[in-house]
């Protein structure tokens, strides 16, 4: 007897999407994805732009500028040595120094006490202290120091003989300025404006005959 041929089951079909189903779940991925690029994109865009228009307001509005000092001039209110070759200890001497702190910044210029020390040929004979203050943006605050010289010091050097008979004395002030500038409670610098002045005065007629001035800043 002949074997019958064993029947085997059919493997199960499997249902393929149609051209038409894959059209469009691939649409709908794309229009996903641009979706999501989109909302991606906007912030990154906007958090860049931001970054930009902050380095630049950095390097130009909110850069940190040195302020500068000046010595507008001296005045002698005192000045007990003149029109004399023997002038006795004890004879007054006193100056007024007009100074001037310019401040080029967007943000005030906060300043403590300022001092300007007098020295003649290398000997301290005077010093003035102010109080401290404030420089408003890009403005120009002015200070007048009153120095009151202790004359027994020029007196006791070996150098004021000559210079009485020359007729003229010159003397060196040393003026500093320390503060901070803040700005926007992000950029603070804290600076110190020094000024170095040498001054050269006239006994008989109490006048300024010349001056000149360097200015620094410390950081």
């Amino acid at each position: 007897m002949a074997e019958k041929d064993q029947v085997r089951p059919l493997a199960p079909s499997i249902d393929r999407p149609s051209s038409d189903e894959d059209d469009t779940t691939s649409h709908r991925r794309t229009l996903g994805c641009r979706k999501f690029i989109k909302w991606c994109a906007c912030p990154l865009s906007f958090l860049l732009l931001l970054a930009i228009i902050i380095i630049v307001l950095i390097f130009t509005v909110f850069h940190v500028k040195d302020p500068v000092i000046k010595m507008n001039g001296v005045k002698i209110t005192k000045f007990g040595l003149a029109n004399t070759l023997t002038p006795k200890p004890g004879a007054n001497m006193s100056m007024v120094a007009d100074v001037s702190v310019k401040n080029p910044n967007v943000a005030s210029f906060m300043y403590s006490n300022t001092t300007t020390s007098l020295y003649y040929h290398g000997i301290m004979v005077g010093e003035a202290r102010g109080p401290p203050g404030r420089a408003k943006a890009r403005r120009t605050v002015r200070m007048n120091l009153t120095i009151n010289v202790i004359t027994d010091r020029i007196l006791s050097s070996p150098d004021f003989g000559s210079d009485l008979v020359s007729g003229v004395l010159t003397m060196n002030s040393f003026s500093s300025v320390p503060g901070h500038v803040k700005i926007l409670s992000l950029f603070n610098k804290h600076v110190v404006v020094k000024m170095n002045c040498t001054t050269t005065f006239n006994i008989s007629t109490q006048a300024i005959e010349d001056q000149s001035c360097k200015r620094k800043v410390k950081l």
